[in-house]
Order: C-alpha cells, then sequence, then structure tokens
C-alpha cells in the first residue's frame, strides 16, 4: 500500500479542458495528469520550492516520491473513474447502453473488480456528461455539461472593428467539481511532500487551471483533502473474488493517471486493453512562453497493463529545440492493482 490523499475542486465557475487539435469549439472532459504535474510544478516555482519539487520526481533515480492522477468528475459524495478496461463494457442490455458511458462510480468500479454484475435496472448513462449515474440518486443529471460561450474582440483603433469568437468549455452543476489521487511512495516522501503539495494545490485553485484564466475560468472553491492509501481509497474494501469458481491468478495495473513506460517497466503489450493518446501543448515559462512542446505518444487513463510489478513510468524531456531548460512531460502511473481475467478483449488492445 502507498500513503495518498484525495484532492476536490469545486469550480467557481467554468473550466476549459483543451484538447491536442487546439480547436476552441471542443473541450475535454478529463484534466490529465500530465498537465495537472506541470501545473503543480509552476506553483512549486512561485512557492520557491521547484527543483526540489524536480529532484523528488523527475529526478529522482528510483522512481518519483510523488505521482498524480488525472482529475476525474464528482457529484456530492459520487466519485467517478474510467472503468478498466478490460471489464467495461458488461454484456449488451437492452435498457442501458454501457458503451456510451465513458466514467462510473467506484461503487461501480468496485463490483466490477470483485466480480459482481451490475445490474441493468440501477444504473443508466447521462449522455451529456457520459457518466453511468444510479437509478436511486436523487440528483438527475451528471455533474458538468458541455456548453459554449461567446466574446468579442474589439479593434480600439478602427471604428466598428469586432471579431465574435466562441469557446467551449465545462459547466459544473452545485455541489460538482474535479478530484484526483496524490500518491506517495512510501511514509517518509508523505511526511516530506503531503503539506507542499496540499499548499501548491490550494495556490491552483485561487489562480486556475487550465485555459481562459485570465477570464476567471478554472478556479476553485478551497479544494477538499481526504488522507488514505492506495488502493483502499479507489477500492475501499472490495476483494477480488472468484469468477465462475476460480481465483484470479494473475493481477494487471488499472491506470488513473496518463503513462510513459520507463526502461524498468515489465509490460507485456500483447495482453491487457490500452489505448494511446497524442499529447502536444505550448511552454509557459519565465524563460518564454508560447512554443510548441514536442508530441509524445502516451498510454491512456482507465487502460489495464499485465505487469510483473506496479508500473513506474517515466518523464520526457518535450521542451522545444534550444529551448534554455528542460519541460518535463510526465507520465507516472498511478495504477490499481486488479485480477487480470480471461478472456480479455482483444479489441481493447491498440498498438
Amino acid at each position: 500500500m502507498n500513503p495518498a490523499f484525495v484532492v476536490r475542486f469545486r469550480p467557481l465557475g467554468p473550466w476549459r479542458i483543451g484538447l491536442h487539435a487546439g480547436a476552441r469549439d471542443r473541450v475535454d472532459r478529463v484534466f490529465h495528469s500530465d498537465a495537472l504535474f506541470s501545473a503543480l510544478s509552476t506553483a512549486m516555482l512561485r512557492l520557491g520550492r521547484l527543483e526540489q519539487w524536480l529532484d523528488a520526481t523527475v529526478r529522482h533515480p528510483e522512481g518519483p516520491c510523488v505521482a498524480l492522477s488525472s482529475c476525474f468528475p464528482y457529484i456530492e459524495e459520487t466519485h467517478f473513474v474510467p472503468p478498466p478496461r478490460t471489464m467495461w463494457p458488461p454484456p449488451a442490455s437492452p435498457k442501458v447502453r454501457w458503451s456510451n458511458a465513458r466514467f462510473v462510480p467506484l461503487a461501480a468500479a468496485q463490483d466490477l473488480v470483485a466480480g459482481r454484475s451490475l445490474s441493468e435496472d440501477s444504473w443508466y448513462v447521462d449522455g451529456p456528461s457520459g457518466c453511468l449515474l444510479p437509478e436511486d440518486a436523487h440528483f438527475h443529471s451528471g455533474p458538468f455539461r458541455t456548453v459554449t460561450r461567446s466574446h468579442a474582440a474589439v479593434d480600439r483603433i478602427r471604428t466598428g472593428a469586432i471579431e465574435i469568437h466562441r469557446t467551449a468549455c465545462l459547466e459544473f452543476a452545485p455541489y460538482s467539481g474535479l478530484w484526483a489521487v496524490v500518491r506517495f511512495s512510501d511514509e517518509a516522501a508523505r511526511d516530506e511532500w503531503s503539506k507542499p503539495v496540499q499548499g501548491a494545490l490550494r495556490l491552483l485553485a485561487d489562480t486556475g487551471l487550465g485555459g481562459e484564466r485570465s477570464l476567471g475560468w478554472g478556479r476553485s472553491d478551497e479544494p477538499e483533502f481526504l488522507e488514505g492509501d492506495l488502493p483502499g481509497l479507489i477500492l475501499g474494501s472490495s476483494q477480488p473474488k472468484a469468477v465462475n469458481g476460480e481465483e484470479p491468478v494473475e493481477t494487471a495495473y488499472w491506470l488513473l493517471s496518463l503513462f510513459n513506460p520507463s526502461p524498468e517497466d515489465a509490460v507485456d503489450w500483447r495482453r491487457g486493453g490500452y489505448s494511446l493518446v497524442t499529447r502536444g501543448g505550448r511552454v509557459e515559462s519565465p524563460a518564454g512562453s508560447g512554443d510548441s512542446k514536442k508530441l509524445v505518444r502516451m498510454v491512456e487513463e482507465g487502460s489495464v497493463l499485465a505487469a510483473a510489478r506496479d508500473p513506474r513510468g517515466s518523464a520526457r524531456d518535450v521542451a522545444p529545440e534550444g529551448f534554455p531548460h528542460p519541460v518535463y512531460r510526465a507520465g507516472f502511473a498511478v495504477a490499481i492493482p486488479i485480477p487480470l481475467r480471461a478472456p480479455e478483449r482483444a479489441a481493447g488492445n491498440v498498438l
């Protein structure tokens, strides 16, 4: 087990999470772990702890002392995650289109991991958010909606010259927001870094995450923190059990973060279920901002890796050519051990 805590952001307004393609009329639904690491590093710079932070993460020879999951939606006490790819979707149902759900509550994920089937009478998919919702919940919509807001750029020189543009964003329901897990390598790392990381997250809640921060977007109320350990914060008391009379004989790893394999990671890419995503973006640095980062392909959240041990991951320097300092894209794994059950879904493998 690893010491960890959950952080919950309650947005004070719209959030914009840009896609790799850069289209202003589209928005992502996950604030990815590499972007959260980048934002946290910027906060550490402002707090005067950047070099110590990099020494403990991207430069640490034994792997990062601190790793971050991606940010997923929640509503009230219901936290959503991408379901394990090897266990999703369940068998086809005439009542629930399981495959349309991008996020499932932790309770549903715990049932899947423990080998319990999901009742089609207990769940439905909220189309706008892509969240699987319980039928008996008192809330009747998902945690967010995707909307487009209009803005006007006014030319102060030429009279009447106005350019209208539209930007997509997420607007959150009451008592909803985004949550993430911060994992520590051991108790010593937790004792050293828990308070500094929480302080940096408070700063980010104040200054904003994502795009259009100059408009006040991406800000949130005081973050909430829940201490615990992994995998307990995700799986609770659920334990994998026999499926069709057979005990699980092999452990796989369910990713809650983007992942870049390190040379030490023993992943069997012929098995499991995973997909890849290309990550780009632009540099934000006191040394210069606006240049494009190098593109990197990463393993996506919700993927399940067949590995001999807990995957570690790595960080890559994606700085533009000739940039005065490294720019790191973190691909450290926050992975939950789950049973690797047969038969596997070959369609989930993407090479």
